[in-house]
């Protein structure tokens, strides 16, 4: 097992983990009894998140009856050191934060983002048909390509399954692993490499980036079932990758409420959010491919988080600072 790491000090992490802070004056938002406060965390596409938020903050104060104040944070461990201080009311966050937050009584979980009619998705490991690798175990000793060190889907369920067929992952995600070479990047870049570089021989992803390359009847019926993307378009993209391992369904990031706000407030934000519809969040100032990421929140608690948590504790990663 490899030694106990701090999650939330690692720093150049995509996606958000490293410690900078707010990019813009904290103290300058919340106010009034009937004002919340909602941090966001900067969007990966060009797009201001803001204006891809502004529809479900005139849902809020619609149908809960009050006035959100936004900021948009340096990383999502920004936004948990907003909670802590409580200059923080509402966020978008990640399972992490979500699951630390839990764990020190900060925050509590609102509900979970649905997308695609799905409030879970998946991580898969793939190869190329002439790789000669045939199940998990035969990447010892074999580079593997992943996405960003801290990606959920993209490296910690990847690595995680590694483990669990008995392959030794060291210190990754932030060090090396013993009995594989590692590489990390992106999503698209992880698939791009297995693609293109004789040297990569898998790559663990999420399902977005490749399910559209795996043939429909490599993968589990549990996969068939719950993901989004056994949409039609399985198998249907160029060139073929193969599936070595499908990760148990993963739950979709949550949108998080500070603990101590108000019970009247918290109850009434937390049932508007997660009554929300597609419909209820579309901009219609911005494009189709603009708009948010999630289609609806669905009830939740940090419970649902569970197997994150798992995941992580058995990589040997301790949140916290």
């Amino acid at each position: 097992m490899s030694s106990r790491r701090n999650f939330l000090k690692k720093t150049g992490a995509v996606g958000a983990l490293g410690m900078a802070g707010l990019s813009g004056c904290i103290g300058s938002i919340g106010g009034g009894s009937d004002s919340v406060s909602f941090l966001l965390t900067p969007s990966e596409s060009d797009v201001d998140i803001k204006q891809q938020y502004q529809p479900l903050f005139a849902y809020l104060e619609e149908e809960a009856g009050v006035t959100v104040e936004s900021e948009v944070a340096a990383d999502y461990a920004a936004v948990y050191q907003a909670f802590k201080s409580g200059q923080a009311d509402l966020a978008d966050s990640s399972p992490t934060i979500a699951i630390q937050g839990g764990n020190e009584g900060v925050t509590e979980v609102m509900g979970i983002r649905v997308a695609y009619g799905a409030a879970k998705y998946f991580s898969l490991m793939t190869t190329t048909p002439d790789s000669g690798v045939e199940e998990l175990a035969d990447l010892e000793g074999k580079t593997v390509a992943f996405a960003d060190r801290l990606s959920t889907s993209g490296s910690l369920f990847p690595l995680y399954m590694l483990q669990q067929a008995g392959l030794d992952t060291g210190n990754a995600p932030d060090g090396d692993p013993v009995d594989f070479t590692g590489q990390w990047s992106d999503h698209s870049t992880a698939r791009e490499t297995l693609v293109n570089r004789d040297e990569v021989v898998a790559a663990g992803t999420g399902a977005f980036s490749v399910a559209a390359h795996v043939p429909k009847d490599q993968f589990p019926q549990q996969f068939l079932d719950v993901s989004a993307e056994n949409d039609g378009d399985l198998g249907t993209e160029s060139p073929q990758l193969d599936l070595l391992a499908a990760s148990d369904p993963i739950p979709r990031a949550p949108i998080i409420v500070r603990s101590e706000l108000e019970d009247g407030m918290k109850s009434s934000l937390t049932d508007a959010l997660t009554s929300v519809t597609q419909d209820d969040l579309i901009n219609e100032d911005l494009g189709e491919d603009e708009q948010l990421w999630f289609t609806g929140v669905e009830p939740g608690t940090v419970e649902d988080y569970e197997p994150i948590k798992n995941v992580i504790d058995s990589l040997g990663i301790t949140l916290g600072q």
